[in-house]
């Protein structure tokens, strides 16, 4: 399957509210929500996608021809490529009132064993959801990693529990920016911003790496280190939670320069591209999340549409690499990129 054919299928099966752009940048579908769209005023999800494209590649090819590698080792695992496919709660509420997200991440979680990644999965609003994604994780390689919505603790616990007397998963991880999504607000009416010591308690009570999603300031991101996470993802939720916040790329050098090698480093918001994830890993992140194209690609395709998305992805990864002379992973640096300056105020 050519991934021009997966979004010519998109178009036919995703319903109104995505248009399936030739690029996936958050005009098309606007201030759609609950959808895929950016909550108004603004458009977070084209700010977003616009941060990543004002950074350049620097190319230098003057290096030698040796493979290329895109593995990369991460919270005591060993991936592919540094991508996750990122979480989404409820397809049914956004796209089409029959379609089922347990589906969408069965085949995201098969499509992710195949090429040696994972997938996060959402909080749905059933419990039969969770009990699925459990269950699909551990039939792929125990490569589901659930994304918790900020409910009240014991809630988040709760949930938590759902994998007790079985395999754990990989990380557990608490999305705190979805505090200001108001379909939350209206579903989970304990739903809401978290403290360090709420963090701390559900850290505690994980068990495996925790990781704090909706990191947006060098400040978040300092107390969620203090909090213990173990890895931190970069995100102001698709622009859908707070419009005028910044792109993700704008302040993914500032929170680098606070907590790298305090915590893992991960981004999502308007990555598209092997080149983007190219970018980010340049400017200091160790992991990247993809949510809206994998979502078209499955509408697209199903797990034959999300695996020929990912392969472009890690195709231009391996493109981006070779062209601006990185081998490996850890060969990719800030020298590599080039992006216009901002100036933090602390």
């Amino acid at each position: 399957m050519e991934y021009k054919e997966v979004i010519e299928n998109a178009k036919k099966n995703i319903g109104p509210n995505c248009k399936v752009c030739p690029v996936c940048n958050g005009l098309g579908c606007g201030n759609t929500m609950p959808g895929p769209g950016s909550k108004a005023p603004g458009n977070g999800a084209n700010d977003n996608f616009n941060a990543w494209k004002r950074i350049k590649l620097n190319m230098d090819t003057i290096v030698e021809k040796t493979p290329i590698s895109t593995e990369t080792e991460f919270l005591g695992r060993t991936y592919g490529f540094p991508l996750m496919t990122a979480p989404i709660g409820s397809i049914k509420l956004q796209f089409n009132p029959t379609d089922d997200v347990a589906d969408f991440n069965e085949k995201c979680m098969a499509a992710c064993e195949t090429l040696g990644i994972t997938h996060a999965f959402g909080n749905g609003l059933e419990q039969r959801v969770w009990d699925s994604a459990i269950a699909s994780g551990r039939a792929h390689g125990n490569n589901g990693i659930p994304v918790f919505n900020p409910d009240a603790n014991e809630a988040i616990e709760g949930l938590m529990d759902l994998y007790k007397g079985g395999e754990l998963p990989p990380a557990m991880c608490v999305v705190v920016d979805s505090a200001g999504l108001p379909h939350l607000r209206k579903l989970h009416g304990k739903a809401g911003t978290k403290t360090v010591e709420d963090l701390k308690e559900l850290k505690e009570y994980a068990k495996v790496p925790f990781i704090v999603k909706g990191i947006m300031t060098a400040e978040s991101a300092l107390k969620a280190v203090e909090a213990g996470a173990d890895a931190i993802i970069v995100s102001n939720h698709g622009g859908r939670v707070l419009a005028e916040t910044p792109g993700t790329a704008e302040v993914l050098p500032e929170i680098v320069a606070a907590v790298k090698g305090k915590t893992k480093i991960m981004v999502d918001g308007g990555i598209r591209t092997g080149n983007d994830v190219f970018k980010a890993l340049a400017l200091g992140a160790d992991m990247c999340l993809i949510c809206r194209p994998v979502l078209i690609s499955y509408y697209g395709g199903g797990q034959e549409g999300i695996e020929c998305y990912l392969n472009k992805i890690k195709t231009e990864l391996e493109d981006a690499m070779y062209m601006c002379g990185a081998r490996k992973i850890s060969d990719i640096t800030s020298k590599m990129v080039r992006r216009q300056k901002i100036e933090w105020h602390r």
